[in-house]
């Protein structure tokens, strides 16, 4: 019987190791899973970053683009402003002057008059060829 302990207790440690053995097989295969998990994870992420890298870049020159876009545009206004400025300063001059008004009145009346008649002539000349 002494035997037979022997054999039984040889076969449990013979199992047992064996169950170990497949327990540390199948936990040393799933830090295997885990760290190929991780590092597919890793590559995502680094292409991931790498992508919104490209596209900052990208926002980046776009910014840069508009405000020297608008930077010129704002010179150009100012320029425009300073026109228009002189422009008003030379209206008001002859405004304030009597003679002159009299004048911007006859030639806005002469404008005016042209303006109809060009529009007149426009009308009907359509209805004629129609």
């Amino acid at each position: 019987m002494n035997y037979r302990r022997d054999h039984r207790s040889s076969r449990t440690s013979l199992f047992n190791d064996l169950e170990e053995g497949s327990l540390r097989a199948s936990t040393s295969y799933s830090h295997d899973i885990n760290e190929h998990d991780n590092d597919k994870a890793v590559e995502s992420l680094q292409d991931r970053v790498i992508f919104l890298k490209q596209i900052t870049g990208d926002i980046h020159d776009e910014v840069e683009t508009h405000n020297r876009l608008l930077d010129r545009m704002g010179n150009k206004m100012d320029a425009s402003r300073g026109i228009m400025s002189g422009t008003m300063d030379r209206f008001k001059m002859v405004f304030e002057k009597k003679s002159s008004r009299r004048m911007c009145t006859l030639v806005s009346c002469f404008v005016i008059s042209f303006l109809i008649i060009y529009y007149l002539i426009r009308i009907l000349s359509y209805f004629n060829h129609s």
